[in-house]
């Protein structure tokens, strides 16, 4: 039986982020991953000769604004990284569009064109930001609750100090680009949540913009492997753990099909939704009663349809002020983005989708050959697992008339497309159940203490020496490494304790669980 201090069960990025800290303490670190290739959601290929897309994840807003990867120092291990000339752009139907520029000002002055006043609001807006952001960041990346930088935090924020500033604006244009990016998630506009999230990815794009890795985001996980392996971290592949070994509620070690086993000294730290974790992997009769029956009622984030083309030209965008935006977000004005998110609370498809598109090229021209253009958009359905294929193509078709609508004839530019349904996702990435791509609901009655579900607001679980390192745990989604690098933190504190006749016959249990 191989052994290790600590397995990690999933090289997506939270994975490899908590490795590589369990690394840095001396620890002998060893991941599993089911897939061929690691990365997860965060992964790169070729679409067509010379066009390079991103199979999930392109865009990385947090990546700047995170401390658990800024510390990582991966630029060490190759990573680079490239800004489009704006960083998003939201167009209405009548085709007018609110710009979100890296710099303050010309963002301002986009949000003008809208209502008078409306730029100074916004200059107002992100100097509060400004004020509060290194406290608020630093708690949103720290375990719950984030005793030190919250408190620092409370004494300068005034109460509904984001949301007023929110209210404030009297046109369209700066709403539009908070509330498109509350959409970023399974929220809707009127979602208790929604504003402060828009608020947050709003304002981290003002301050570090939405970058990509200069030649995919397989480069943000090539970085994270070359630094593990740096430090005499292993990575195995094509290994997928079916179970997670327990014996007298210590995790002791993970199997796979066809009985193989690897030991852990100290600790079992996972990179997959909580659901698979608890009732799959660990199994709903080691657990309390109070956590399964809590589970049956953990709810996921929208099923997501992704599809990536390959233009023989740039995006034709009837407005050209759109045409330097890394990010592109169409299909409404604010009613619009309700009716949308209204249909998927209730269940529906609907006919007239919002897309989050992402112009590669125009972000990193490497993506393909001069004078073209990597292109890819993503929108949601409401979360099922058994979307069909045909399903799937019709709505690719509305998402394409959305293109034409706003770039007509973009279709005759089309060479080579991709389609990733939610069924397709999830074979690519187990942990993306039903095309999920955050790990579970960012509403506000599974978020902080309550992620995944009342209680398990920390990465530890009921089992000791488990640890729930995936987007499913505090803070959530996105490619930060909040959720690995927490339970880390949380495997590092425990491990300072494994001393003791309880563990010694827990571990003498587990060998004889693993030998039968």
């Amino acid at each position: 039986m191989d052994i290790a201090d600590a397995v990690v069960i999933g090289a997506g990025p939270n994975g490899l982020v908590a490795a590589n800290l369990l690394a840095d303490a001396g620890w002998d670190v060893l991941v599993l991953e089911a897939a061929d290739t690691p990365g997860g959601a965060v992964r790169s290929a070729e679409l067509a000769p010379g066009y390079l897309t991103d199979l999930c994840s392109a865009f990385f807003p947090f990546a700047g604004a995170s401390r658990p990867l800024r510390d990582l120092r991966l630029d060490e291990y190759g990573l680079r990284w490239r800004h489009a000339r704006d960083v998003l752009a939201h167009v209405l139907p009548d085709g007018r569009a609110a710009v979100l520029n890296r710099d303050p000002e010309r963002t301002a002055a986009s949000v003008e064109q809208f209502a008078p006043g409306d730029g100074q609001r916004w200059l107002d807006a992100y100097a509060y930001w400004t004020r509060i952001s290194g406290r608020l960041l630093d708690a949103l990346f720290t375990p719950f609750p984030p005793v030190r930088a919250g408190v620092a935090l409370v004494r300068q924020l005034r109460p509904g100090g984001m949301m007023r500033l929110a209210r404030r604006f009297l046109g369209e244009g700066a709403p539009l680009l908070l509330a498109g990016c509350a959409l970023h998630t399974d929220l809707s506009p009127e979602n208790a949540g929604s504003g402060v999230y828009g608020w947050l990815l709003a304002m981290v794009g003002q301050e570090y913009g939405f970058p990509v890795p200069v030649g995919g985001a397989q480069r943000i996980t090539d970085a994270l492997v070359a630094r593990l392996r740096a430090r005499g971290g292993r990575v195995e592949y094509g290994v997928r753990v079916n179970r997670v070994l327990v014996a007298r509620n210590v995790a002791v070690g993970v199997a796979a099909a066809g009985g193989r086993a690897w030991r852990a000294r100290r600790a079992v730290l996972a990179d997959v939704p909580a659901p698979v974790l608890f009732l799959d992997l660990v199994g709903a009769d080691r657990l309390p009663p109070r956590l399964a029956q809590d589970l049956d009622h953990f709810r996921w984030d929208s099923s997501t349809v992704k599809v990536d083309w390959a233009l023989s030209a740039p995006v034709p965008w009837a407005n050209p002020a759109v045409a330097g935006a890394g990010t592109v977000h169409l299909g409404g004005d604010l009613d619009g983005l309700s009716r949308y998110a209204t249909a998927l609370a209730c269940g529906e498809v609907p006919e007239h989708p919002f897309i989050v598109t992402g112009q590669m090229s125009t972000a990193d021209p490497a993506r393909s050959p001069d004078g073209t253009e990597s292109l890819w958009a993503y929108t949601h359905l409401p979360h099922r697992q058994d979307w069909d294929a045909d399903q799937v193509r019709a709505h690719v078709a509305r998402m394409e008339a959305v293109l034409e609508e706003y770039a007509p004839g973009f279709g005759r530019l089309v060479v080579g497309r991709r389609v990733a349904g939610p069924a397709e996702l999830a074979e690519e990435n187990q942990s993306m159940v039903g095309g999920a791509l955050n790990g579970g609901t960012a509403a506000v009655h599974q978020q902080l203490f309550l992620r995944p579900v009342p209680g398990l607001g920390r990465a530890d679980t009921p089992v000791d020496r488990l640890f729930l390192a995936s987007s499913s745990a505090h803070p959530g989604g996105g490619v930060h490494g909040g959720p690995g690098a927490n339970a880390a933190r949380a495997a590092l504190a425990r491990g300072r304790l494994a001393t003791g006749p309880l563990y010694a016959a827990a571990i003498g249990a587990a060998q004889r669980l693993v030998n039968r």
